[in-house]
């Protein structure tokens, strides 16, 4: 009688989560579209207009992949989380721009491009930018003070300029072999930064590119670097070596 039982609530315990699954992805009615003109058949984000806080992106609608998000599509919008299906190549200018309770954000392997202050503004704490990223735009996680922890992938070539400007509460960085310039302010006001690793590959750094980093006491610029630009470490007020 008892194993019968259990059975029970193993059944209805299962057909319970069946739904949860079955609604992953928001509707597309909570989506204003454009077509896509960089992808046959494709179509763009252009503008949220749904009301839950956490938003799953449908990987298509109107049985045609979504690819892009457009410029500002969630500017500015009470969303606390999104998740970007694995369609999506690209992320726009400013399309999470001051969204002040956004704490979360899931980036696929397929997005090659991060636009300019993508995620200026926003609560993110951690950040991990898959390896097929090779451009991270300017100022695209300025501004992100609760910014902890970030990783940089091996396929990102470009740091914009600003962009990680203003992310006070990050400590440590890891820039990899395959970036060349680090753009101005790049890291300039990241007040606790204590450690920054530039690789061999560095050829430029930009001016005030960790302006005011002034939890920073030592940094080691290797013999690639062949320009460092005005006040590249001006205001780092504890840098001994």
């Amino acid at each position: 009688m008892k194993n019968k039982k259990m059975v029970l609530w193993i059944a209805l315990i299962v057909i319970a989560i069946i739904p949860v699954y079955a609604q992953q992805y928001d509707s597309e009615k909570d989506f204003q579209i454009d077509w896509d003109k960089n992808v046959k058949d494709g179509v763009e984000i252009a503008k949220y207009i749904g009301t839950k806080k956490e938003v799953r992106i449908p990987p298509s609608i109107q049985n045609n992949p979504v690819t892009s998000i457009g410029n500002a599509a969630f500017n500015n919008m009470n969303i606390t989380r999104v998740i970007i299906p694995n369609s999506v190549t690209s992320i726009k200018d400013a399309a999470f721009l001051y969204c002040a309770s956004l704490t979360n954000v899931t980036i696929p392997n397929s997005v090659t491009s991060i636009g300019n202050f993508t995620f200026a503004g926003t609560k993110l704490t951690s950040v991990t930018i898959p390896n097929s990223v090779t451009s991270i735009g300017d100022g695209a996680f300025s501004g992100c003070t609760g910014l902890a922890s970030v990783t940089i992938p091996n396929s990102v070539t470009s740091i914009g300029n600003g962009a990680f400007g203003n992310c006070t509460s990050l400590t440590s960085i890891t820039i990899p072999n395959s970036v060349t310039s680090i753009g101005n302010y790049a890291f300039g006001f990241c007040t606790s930064l204590t450690s920054v690793k530039i690789p061999n590959s560095i050829i430029s750094i930009g001016s005030s590119a960790f302006q005011s980093c002034t939890s920073l006491k030592s940094i080691t610029i290797p013999d690639s670097v062949t320009s460092i630009e005005k006040e590249a470490f001006g205001g780092c007020t504890n840098l001994t070596t």
